[in-house]
């Protein structure tokens, strides 16, 4: 067959495998994600989030601004410095009710000309918020939380940076805040969760929240520790006995803040996908197919890690995909052992296995793809046999996700498949050793997070997960050393429906024999060659 030009090969690349329509999420979605939010909301709660922290790279240069999921899902906002509030109960001023109050930047054309264009209050008024105010009004004209009986929040990180030239940016905006819902300064989520549970526990619960709090305190020292916690794991009521429950308010007492059920409310609704979420979804994961299909062609022996992300990412950007949605990871023979490596700097590694696991994100939405493929184009027989584990594992834990099974489910699937593999090659002695070699979970949602937000509860139609079985043999494994250097991993993005699961990604080859197959095909990178600058 003839070899087509390179200008062909990325037409034709233009309409392979990514012929989703073009869609970015309307005001409408944002707002029906509000609303599903405050149906579950408890009586006179409110809801609080605040937006992603501006984070430093070095000296005066920052890293390009990327939105919380959870804000974005519920705001379609992308700018930093802002807060949304949701209320469960319709609240009143001189305009009339109002369930929701968005606090942005104001414009600054001084700033704009540096930094970009601000919304502002009339751009950010075009998101369909009920009332959308400056951030400034957010700290001068501070509600009064603590009338609400649950203030529901995402727990704070230390990651904030407080701008002295700024007095209304996150750090402020958070600051004023805490000093309202009386948050400590030294917070523990941990224990403040185990308290309120003491306090509420149901005499049917007793027995497993005590067995719950042992574990934990048997692995943390603060909560071991703590005194009204030891004070609860020693008594031998039926029942949390009158004066420890009263320690337990007093310690609890003016917290005004919940900062578990926010998350589990939000966890429900991003699990399940809607329509408008699945074209951007697989918009993602086509674009991320042809990446590791291009590398494959691409791949020749000499070929650095580097310059392999290099062809991934550059397929992404040619698609639109501004971003990865997670650090590319590109391990090369041992490289590929370690689970999240990132350094991507070998060079010139001959013949050794290729682990690529990279995703492209689009418009918010991130693919989590991995193959595993030789660098000279053909697999050694030993590592066929290991592939060959790793990938009908993974045909085990695709076929086991469906519509009420769960991410646990799963990985054992994959894992009764990797303990017999390893076995019959001798690599492990006793299948309770399979775990040197499979160190991880097999599965986890994907969508605005690489690792979604859930509530590891029974998988439902429309949720979008991976299945990524591994066996990694890193050098001086207690194995046969033949074995060693050997780093095998497979993932595809499997959307769950009522009629069993569809591999999103399967236009990546994925057994060894068709990856074999299309890295003997011609690349349009075969001919792009650069000067050398060494000389």
């Amino acid at each position: 067959m003839p070899k087509l030009s390179t200008s062909l090969i990325f037409l034709f690349l233009s309409f392979f495998s990514v012929t989703a329509q073009e869609s970015v999420l309307k005001p409408e979605f944002h707002k029906s994600k509000r609303e599903a939010l405050r149906s579950k909301m408890p009586a006179n709660s409110v809801a609080v989030l605040f937006a992603n922290p501006v984070r430093n790279r070095a000296n005066d240069v920052d890293y390009v601004y990327h939105q919380d999921p959870n804000f974005y899902y519920l705001t379609g906002f992308k700018e930093p410095h802002a807060v949304l509030v949701v209320y469960k109960n319709s609240q009143i001023d001189e305009q009339g009710s109002y369930t929701e109050q968005l606090y942005v930047q104001e414009r600054d054309p001084f700033k704009e000309q540096w930094n970009g264009y601000r919304l502002g209050l009339e751009g950010a008024s075009k998101l369909g918020i009920d009332r959308v105010l400056l951030r400034s009004d957010f700290i001068e004209s501070q509600s009064n939380f603590t009338a609400f009986e649950e203030v529901l929040i995402f727990d704070f990180q230390n990651d904030v940076r407080d701008n002295k030239n700024d007095p209304y940016d996150l750090y402020d905006l958070q600051r004023t805040f805490k000093e309202n819902v009386n948050y400590p300064q030294n917070f523990n989520r941990l224990r403040h969760r185990l308290l309120r549970s003491i306090r509420t526990v149901a005499e049917e619960d007793l027995a497993s929240l005590k067995k719950e709090i042992e574990w934990y305190s048997s692995r943390n020292e603060s909560i071991g520790n703590d005194p009204a916690i030891q004070n609860f794991l020693k008594s031998s009521s039926l029942a949390v006995p009158d004066d420890l429950k009263m320690q337990v308010a007093f310690l609890l007492k003016d917290q005004y803040f919940d900062v578990e059920l926010l998350s589990q409310l939000l966890g429900d609704q991003r699990e399940v996908k809607t329509e408008e979420e699945l074209i951007l979804l697989k918009k993602a994961i086509n674009i991320s197919v042809v990446g590791q299909r291009e590398v494959m062609k691409a791949m020749r022996p000499n070929m650095s890690e580097r310059e392999i992300q290099g062809i991934h990412e550059f397929v992404f950007k040619k698609y639109g995909a501004a971003y990865e949605g997670y650090p590319s990871i590109v391990g090369a023979g041992s490289n590929a052992c370690v689970l999240h490596y990132i350094e991507n700097d070998d060079v010139g590694l001959d013949s050794d296995l290729i682990l690529m696991d990279l995703g492209a994100e689009y418009e918010g939405y991130t693919a989590d793809i991995t193959r595993t493929i030789p660098k000279d184009g053909s697999f050694s027989e030993l590592q066929k046999q290991v592939y060959q584990i790793v990938y009908d594992a993974q045909n085990a834990g695709i076929e086991a996700s469906k519509v009420g099974s769960t991410l646990g489910s799963i990985t054992k699937a994959t894992q009764e498949v990797v303990k017999a593999g390893l076995m019959r090659l001798g690599i492990i002695k006793s299948e309770a050793d399979f775990r040197t070699y499979y160190p991880h979970g097999a599965s986890h949602h994907i969508g605005l997070d690489v690792h979604d937000l859930t509530n590891f509860g029974s998988l439902k139609a429309n949720a979008v997960i991976t299945v990524e079985p591994g066996i990694y043999i890193p050098k001086n494994s207690p194995c046969d050393p033949k074995w060693w250097g050997i780093g095998i991993r497979i993932e595809d993005d499997i959307m769950i429906t009522e009629n069993g699961p569809i591999n999103l990604s399967s236009n990546a080859p994925r057994s060894w024999q068709a990856i074999e197959e299309l890295m003997k095909e011609s690349s349009p990178l075969d001919q792009f060659l650069l000067p050398n600058i060494d000389e």
